[in-house]
């Protein structure tokens, strides 16, 4: 099995001889490829929709698989049992449905080891919902792929720490403290389009002009905070 960029690191984040479970799993990529690399001993993957669940089955059973990775359609962790998995995957959603996920199915947390996450949206709200229930937020890596950047998070249980700064949770303070070179990169793009925006809309006398930008300043007020830690 051969992974996209994103994938392979998203699959780098389960910890050797965990139990998977993969919600969301799609074609079941991230399954297939832990367990024949040998990392996992079993997984199970599951999914909202019958038809990516039937093209995980039919993936897994071309893989000759069936005896590692059991398929269940589920919203969420809705068809989980208590201690079935130790590390838990959520992959590729936005991120207001990654903490529905992770809301509804609280009662679940607990038997996790490890939280992998990889919310393409809306990810400081998901770190800041892990703040809230006490998970700590112990390793991230940050990719790009086609032009696209993706943060991924590994959170593991722990006590109610300091409360993230508001750049840690827009830039994520592991790769703040690591000095990411990749976030780097993207937080010097953005930049770079957020001062080209506002010097279009210096050019527009208007209120929703002025409005946006406030946002556009607070955001690059941002961007140079996280900036800061490169220095």
């Amino acid at each position: 099995m051969q992974l996209s960029k994103r994938l392979t690191a998203v699959a780098a984040m389960v910890t050797p001889s965990f139990r998977l479970v993969d919600v969301g799993t799609d074609h079941a990529y991230v399954p297939i490829y832990l367990a024949e690399q040998g990392r996992i001993p079993a997984a199970i993957a599951m999914d909202v929709n019958q038809g990516p669940l039937s093209r995980a089955r039919e993936n897994i059973a071309s893989h000759q698989l069936d005896a590692y990775i059991e398929t269940r359609l589920s919203d969420g962790l809705s068809s989980l049992r208590a201690g079935e998995g130790d590390s838990l995957l959520i992959a590729g959603m936005g991120g207001g449905l990654t903490i529905r996920i992770l809301s509804e199915g609280r009662s679940l947390l607990p038997g996790f080891s490890e939280l992998i996450l990889e919310p393409q949206s809306d990810v400081d709200r998901v770190r800041f919902w892990l703040f809230q229930n006490s998970f700590h937020i112990a390793e991230e890596d940050f990719v790009e792929e086609d032009g696209k950047y993706y943060p991924i998070i590994r959170a593991v249980p722990g006590e109610k720490g300091e409360m993230p700064s508001g750049e840690e949770l827009l830039y994520g303070p592991v790769l703040l403290a690591k000095r990411h070179p990749v976030l780097k990169e993207f937080l010097l793009r953005e930049e770079s389009l957020v001062q080209g925006l506002l010097g279009q809309l210096l050019k527009t006398e208007s209120e929703k002009a002025r409005m946006r930008m406030e946002e556009l300043r607070k955001k690059e007020e941002w961007i140079r905070r996280a900036l800061a830690y490169y220095q």
